[in-house]
């Protein structure tokens, strides 16, 4: 017992820079038993402090809510859309594992993937495909295209019961379209006087010319994020190697036209970033980011508030970047005439410090409250926070398979759960120690959360995790 302590004293002092918290990531990976489906909670010592076991592969990465449940994202059965990071099945599950909302966004022609986002009105912002035919993407100036298309939308969903919820808001990429190739057709124009469109025509769609099998994916959305001081999302397209920002305050008939919000923008794109080649106002030289993943903003409060951070997955080595947007005073973005969106460079990034890095697929980015950055590396199932001179301050190395994203929270972040507090009196002090050491010789009764890291066990490991809440205040 005294050796434990120590060692877990040691770990405290070795991570005294890392940001105080806990993270949240869903591995994906092949055991003895199968698909791993678990999600786990770890403190910066590696200790469990809960787990919990999904029916269903994750799609990606799961969040903590305040309430101390979780939202989490996973693989709907039989899609009619195979695409990567296919879900199509959002699950909210209490502390104990327990399910309290189990929601499918998986048909004929829908299929959510990659990423989700909660929003603080208690609703759920997804990514989906949506199933165009081949001869409505012709109507509209698609060429070389050889079956449908699969443009991305985003839903926003209110959960109404177990296996239920309104759409009440939704924003599609289809509405929102240009092309230079038929004069005839409805939306033609110059595509760089432009920026708020996206060109129907840029980027070939997966699997054209025999390179691998056709299905319709096109511009690949992996992460979606909401700014709630100027009610904005951000939507990160990974074949387009950019992303962009939306007005979340329009209705959904707004969100389908050029007009109305609070930016009388309607849908259109308020600021787009990656690959200005992309609007007709620049060359390949000019593209900053290529197949990026984990775009979100700086929250509030937070140094760099405002700026973005992106996940670069690039092509053999990835790195990480943060980006100073050019606002304009009531949140809107400036862009002058025939040039391409501000900046030019990012104002940090970090590529290793000499030990490079590099993922594929997925992965992510998230600024700490304490100016530190979460790193998570997908393919290699590697979890680090750096600070701002790229020294790392904590590091993890799940044993295996993959991990999309993950999540870092403060100990302080439950507001109806206090960790460690066996005692219920708000206060995580020795008295709980003392409890749960009555409990585990049989002197008294097992009571609520004495099993801290829920694996139906009390015993010393529970004893360690009050330890490690009580040194880390």
């Amino acid at each position: 017992m005294k050796l434990l302590i120590i060692k877990l004293l040691l770990l405290s002092c070795l991570f005294a820079d890392a940001f105080n918290g806990y993270t949240l990531f869903s591995p994906v990976s092949n055991g003895p038993g199968g698909q791993n489906n678990f999600s786990y909670l770890i403190d910066n010592d590696e200790n469990i402090i809960n787990q919990w076991v999904h029916e269903s592969a994750p799609g990606s990465f799961p969040y903590l809510l305040p309430d101390s449940t979780i939202l989490y994202p996973g693989k709907a059965s039989n899609p009619s859309m195979l695409v990567a990071a296919s879900g199509g099945r959002i699950l909210q599950y209490d502390w104990d594992g327990e399910i309290l909302w189990d929601f499918n966004w998986s048909d004929e022609n829908h299929l959510q993937h990659h990423d989700i986002e909660p929003l603080p009105n208690g609703n759920i912002l997804l990514i989906s495909n949506e199933r165009i035919s081949y001869d409505e993407a012709v109507s509209l100036g698609r060429v070389d295209i050889e079956g449908e298309i699969w443009p991305d939308m985003i839903v926003e969903i209110q959960p109404t019961g177990l296996n239920t919820g309104n759409i009440v808001w939704e924003w599609h990429v289809w509405d929102h379209l240009i092309q230079d190739t038929d004069s005839e057709k409805p939306n033609y124009g110059a595509i760089s006087e432009h920026p708020e469109r996206i060109d129907i025509n840029q980027i070939s769609i997966a699997g054209s010319h025999g390179n691998g099998p056709y299905n319709g994916d096109w511009l690949h959305a992996n992460a979606v994020h909401y700014n709630a001081q100027y009610d904005q999302v951000i939507l990160s397209c990974r074949r387009s190697s950019e992303f962009y920002v939306i007005d979340h305050s329009t209705t959904t008939e707004e969100a389908s036209s050029s007009s109305g919000g609070q930016y009388n923008k309607g849908g259109d794109i308020l600021y787009r970033w990656g690959n200005p080649q992309n609007y007709g106002r620049g060359s390949e030289n000019d593209q900053q980011i290529t197949h990026q993943h984990g775009v979100n903003w700086v929250p509030q409060g937070y140094p760099g508030e405002g700026n973005i951070l992106i996940f670069n997955n690039g092509s053999g080595e990835s790195s990480v970047l943060e980006i100073v947007l050019p606002y304009l005073e009531n949140g809107d973005y400036m862009i002058s005439e025939n040039d391409a969106f501000e900046p030019t460079e990012p104002s940090w990034t970090y590529s290793g410090n000499g030990n490079s890095f590099f993922s594929d697929m997925q992965s992510g980015v998230f600024r700490l409250p304490n100016g530190n950055t979460l790193i998570t590396v997908a393919d290699d199932a590697h979890i680090f926070e750096v600070n701002q001179e790229g020294e790392i301050e904590w590091d993890f190395q799940s044993g295996g398979g993959n991990i999309a994203r993950a999540k870092k929270y403060g100990i302080d972040y439950l507001n109806q759960l206090v960790l460690g507090d066996v005692n219920n009196d708000q206060v995580v002090n020795v008295q709980d120690i003392i409890i749960l050491v009555n409990i585990i010789i049989g002197e008294i009764d097992p009571v609520d959360f004495a099993d801290l890291n829920n694996d139906e066990i009390i015993n010393v490991l529970d004893i360690l995790l009050i330890v490690n809440i009580i040194v880390s205040e």
